[in-house]
């Protein structure tokens, strides 16, 4: 007896004249091809997009910096004049620099009594400070006008990925306009290293900042009142990781796997229960239950 491989057929077919078709199974069928077209769907976009995912570790993310953060820096203090406006930087590595103008500019503002500051400067990763203050200026002035708007503050690379949302710009917009001219304002941030990696694996370096403030009048050691704007910052060692992900083609092909298969397995016991439940009823009606 030659050997037939048709053994092997787990899916044996059964004649058709030996199927009963029935209106609840077509109900049941429609609505679950209509399901099945949905999840297929809803896996599709899934699968199409990109997938943020972050994570945290500690390390130095970008050591090709030569240990240097570059910050941009835009202030309006309406109420003191350009001349009279500077910018001061040191920190703990002996850095210290009084009047620093590399990348910077001073536009007047209200006819002249004003001035708005961008400056483009880099500072080293250890604890320090930069401040706007007049303790550049030639002469001090009587009574420096110390109220402000930041525009904008920001560390290392800007990153617009729509899908990540950080303090990359903590102090944008932050209103000092009603508070006491002659006050000094600390700015306390820890700056967090953050890492974007794109589908390419292309990495770009930024930073995000937390921010606590308090206003305050200072004195010099003369009894003089020498107002100050100043940003003091430290460096979390903590660096977060944002990531591009695409799901993989495998693990789409298994969601939609599942998706066919239990949609009709549970259709499947669905239409058997209700057919059962159908016939006996017809044989209680008919008198024939026993």
């Amino acid at each position: 007896m030659p050997f037939d491989f048709r053994r092997f057929d787990i899916y044996r077919k059964v004649p058709k004249d030996l199927t009963q078709p029935t209106y609840t199974g077509a109900i049941i069928s429609v609505c679950c091809c209509l399901f099945i077209l949905f999840l297929f769907l809803s896996e599709l976009t899934g699968f199409i997009a990109t997938e943020i995912v972050n994570e945290l570790y500690v390390d130095d993310p970008d050591k090709d910096s030569g240990g240097k953060i570059e910050v941009n820096l835009n202030i309006s203090l309406p109420n003191l004049h350009c001349e009279l406006v500077g910018l001061d930087i040191q920190d703990e590595m002996g850095r210290h620099e009084v009047g620093h103008i590399d990348n910077s500019m001073k536009i007047p503002l209200n006819n002249g009594d004003g001035c708005r500051f961008e400056g483009h400067f880099s500072i080293n990763k250890v604890p320090g400070n930069f401040h706007v203050s007049t303790h550049s200026a030639t002469a001090q002035p009587q009574n420096p006008d110390m109220t402000h708007v930041i525009h904008k503050l920001s560390f290392g690379d800007k990153l617009q990925v729509h899908n990540v949302h950080g303090a990359f710009n903590a102090l944008e917009g932050a209103d000092k306009l009603s508070s006491n001219p002659l006050a000094s304002h600390d700015y306390i941030l820890k700056i967090v290293p953050t890492v974007y990696e794109d589908m390419s694996g292309k990495q770009r370096y930024s930073y995000q900042y937390t921010v606590a403030n308090k206003e305050y009048v200072a004195y010099s050691h003369t009894g003089r009142i020498i107002p100050a704007i100043w940003f003091r910052y430290d460096l979390s060692p903590i660096t977060v990781k944002y990531t591009e992900r695409r799901q993989p083609l495998y693990r789409f092909i298994t969601s939609i796997c599942a998706i066919i298969g239990g949609t009709f397995t549970v259709a499947g016991i669905l239409d058997s229960c209700i057919f059962t439940a159908s016939e006996a009823w017809k044989k209680i009606q008919l008198g024939k239950m026993q």
